[in-house]
């Protein structure tokens, strides 16, 4: 009898062994971004040991819906991501570029619109060392400009959050002025552009869109008025026109 309990726990052992093996042993280590969601987690080395890397942007989706304000990159038009990765190649942050979503803003800025780019998410883990984010920041600026024809990049630091734009300056950023009060709509937790209800692929109202839009009729789902934000422009060819201050 003792034998055949044995042979049993064995194989229970080995069950969870085969588990284990199962839930670790993934083919794609850039999915266990959870390993950096707990706030306590802390960046492994110097900033100088750090790798900025080009990504798709499955890579980045879940790490910017937790450490951004936003929470969200719905309806983002997306040309460029990046992640930060620490010494032991945990990925600690996450940018994205693209197209200004504002129609017809980038004829104050470029004379076409390919040379202007929006910086639309930077976010980092809490626990980084001083300049993380000027070391990030900087490098994609210089892969920008080597890599595209792009002219000019733009970004906005929202006051609705309290944010004045500190990292912009101290990575040579022009303070250009601010935008009008405008309105997001506020939905199970996260905000969204008012032109979100608009957004379509193919001729259709994309299915968040469509979502969005019965939750506003529905009232469940509200817009929400905010204050104008900090817009900060860099010049990758040569200094900001004169022009673009305030």
């Amino acid at each position: 009898m003792f034998r055949q309990k044995n042979k049993t726990m064995d194989k229970l052992l080995n069950s969870a062994m085969n588990i284990q093996g199962t839930l670790f042993e993934t083919p794609n280590p850039q999915l266990l971004i959870h390993d950096v969601m707990c706030s306590n987690f802390c960046a492994v080395g110097a900033v100088r040991d750090y790798q900025v890397l080009l990504c798709d942007r499955k890579e980045i989706v879940g790490f910017v819906e937790h450490w951004h304000y936003s929470k969200n990159v719905n309806g983002l038009t997306t040309d460029y991501c990046f992640k930060l990765l620490d010494a032991d190649g945990n990925m600690i942050g996450a940018m994205i570029y693209g197209k200004i979503a504002m129609a017809n803003v980038w004829k104050k800025y470029a004379q076409n619109e390919s040379e202007l780019i929006e910086l639309k998410r930077l976010c980092c883990i809490d626990n980084t060392p001083k300049n993380t984010e000027s070391f990030f920041i900087g490098h994609t600026l210089r892969w920008l400009k080597k890599n595209t024809e792009i002219k000019t990049v733009i970004s906005y630091a929202d006051t609705t959050y309290s944010h004045e734009g500190t990292i912009y300056k101290a990575t040579n950023f022009v303070h250009c002025g601010m935008t009008a009060k405008g309105k997001v709509i506020m939905y199970e937790g996260k905000r969204y552009h008012d032109k979100t209800i608009r957004t379509k692929y193919n001729g259709n109202l994309k299915p968040f869109a469509v979502k969005i839009k019965e939750a506003l009729e529905k009232g469940t789902a509200e817009y929400v008025d905010t204050l104008g934000k900090h817009i900060y422009l860099y010049g990758l060819r040569g200094a900001v026109a004169k022009n673009y201050y305030k």
